[in-house]
């Protein structure tokens, strides 16, 4: 199976991070993903030396976008493809002659996404800025952390990817398929601040309606309540709790041999007050078991427990094999591509590219 995007085209302009990632999950699953590098900027996906997941599953292409040949190569390789995906900052692609108004009269049906991280608008739009910023900005990063502790933000998780590339390769389909309807194409204008602000409404929700306090770990779902947080086990490893509903929490408590304990009543399991005394008793429970000790006497229990697996861990844990949520291509152990489709799997990932240069 080719996959569920077979038969789209994408030109995609060479960038790191968010524009690779809505592009690797494009390519993943079945588009034909050009990837124009630039000569000498960095070796292309699959070559010798370089071992970029995001990059996988390519057709690769070396031009030179200062050479009025290459902008005509783009230009042609355009007119037949279904959407461009470009992460340059606002200005760059028109000083190229590569804007929306070129391509778009090229291709009246273009998807043409632009990846920014402040915008195609907005006082900041010319500004430089990484995930950090961006999630700073949207509030996001100002809720992530332990109380009384500086903002801990994940990686760039929230902003390059969930908020930057997965936004966009949602919006690249989206608009593809507003294309297949109408004939006409269009401008995506995804940017990272708006992505982080999306993906913090359920917060914004809680926040608007009085159930969420506006600091960092005094919370349900950021590490303010007892039973919902990781903890520290005997042999310096971790383990997440994640008991809300009453039934999970009730087999918390018999499992930690806590059931009998007033303390811990099920009737007063949402009372704030008592979190933080609550916080302590409990993390110094998880500490008398190794992981694995506690593993095994969660393990196959409705609580809402997981082990906090490493990187080299994680695809090794046997949920994890059977279901195939990682794959080792050319020796490099990588993410599987996600979603799964019943009638249109996608095909193993390579990470070597079919040149056309």
């Amino acid at each position: 199976m080719a996959g569920v995007l077979e038969g789209l085209t994408v030109i995609e302009l060479a960038g790191i991070g968010p524009g690779p990632f809505a592009c690797m999950m494009l390519a993943d699953h079945g588009a034909r993903v050009i990837r124009i590098e630039r000569p000498g900027k960095r070796p292309p996906a699959g070559d010798a030396g370089n071992r970029d997941i995001l990059n996988r599953n390519r057709t690769l292409i070396t031009l030179d976008m200062k050479d009025p040949a290459s902008v005509a190569r783009v230009r042609e390789l355009v007119k037949d493809a279904d959407a461009l995906v470009e992460g340059y900052r606002p200005g760059v692609m028109e000083r190229l002659g590569l804007g929306p108004e070129v391509l778009l009269a090229d291709n009246p049906r273009l998807v043409y996404g632009r990846m920014t991280g402040w915008g195609q608008d907005g006082p900041m739009a010319p500004r430089a800025g990484h995930d950090i910023n961006y999630i700073s900005l949207t509030g996001a990063l100002h809720s992530y952390g332990q109380a009384g502790q500086k903002p801990a933000f994940p990686v760039n998780a929230v902003g390059d990817f969930g908020g930057g590339g997965m936004l966009m390769a949602f919006g690249v389909v989206a608009a593809m398929l507003s294309a297949q309807r109408t004939g006409k194409g269009q401008v995506v204008d995804c940017a990272m601040v708006d992505g982080a602000a999306i993906l913090s409404a359920m917060t914004y929700t809680y926040f608007g309606s009085g159930m969420w306090q506006d600091e960092r770990g005094v919370n349900l779902l950021d590490g303010g309540a007892h039973f919902y947080d990781t903890y520290e086990t005997s042999d310096g490893k971790w383990i997440s709790i994640g008991s809300i509903e009453p039934q999970f929490y009730a087999l918390l408590l018999e499992k930690t041999g806590l059931k009998d304990d007033p303390a811990f009543a099920p009737e007063v399991q949402m009372d704030r007050a008592r979190w933080p005394d609550l916080k302590v008793r409990i993390a110094e429970l998880f500490l008398t078991k190794t992981r694995g000790e506690w593993c095994a006497i969660m393990d196959g229990f409705d609580i809402c427990f997981a082990p906090v697996l490493s990187l080299a861990e994680a695809p090794k844990h046997p949920h994890m094999v059977a279901r195939g949520t990682f794959v080792e291509t050319e020796g490099l152990v990588m993410p599987a591509p996600a979603p799964r489709f019943s009638g249109t799997p996608a095909a193993a990932p390579r990470l070597t590219g079919v040149r056309l240069d």
